[in-house]
């Protein structure tokens, strides 16, 4: 019993690359950084906002979040949106009954 519940967890957690876990038992299931509980939507904002990567990697983060952890997060995000010839992979859905109209 106690093996299956193990793998039953194990089997819950979504590795999405080297750096980005999303595992039900840390945030919520929301995308972490693997060993934190970093949440990726953190960083990206941080990264919309202008911030550097270092000021976030250093300073945010206190050193805990590498660049190339930023980096995945970036490319995880993109790869969300656009298929790799910058596409977008669907149409985005409207807000409130209303379409999403591009500024």
């Amino acid at each position: 019993m106690k093996n299956t519940l193990k793998s039953k967890a194990a089997a819950s957690r979504i590795e999405l690359g080297e750096y980005v876990v999303a595992d039900p038992r840390i945030c919520h299931g929301k995308p972490t950084f693997k060993g934190t509980r970093i949440m990726v939507w953190q960083v990206l904002e941080d990264v919309a906002e202008g911030k550097s990567w270092d000021f976030i990697s250093q300073v945010r983060w206190r050193g805990r979040l590498p660049r190339a952890a930023i980096a995945e997060a970036v490319r995880l995000a993109q790869g969300a949106l656009l298929d790799p010839e910058g596409n977008l992979h669907r149409r985005p859905r409207s807000h409130r009954g209303r379409e999403l109209v591009a500024a």
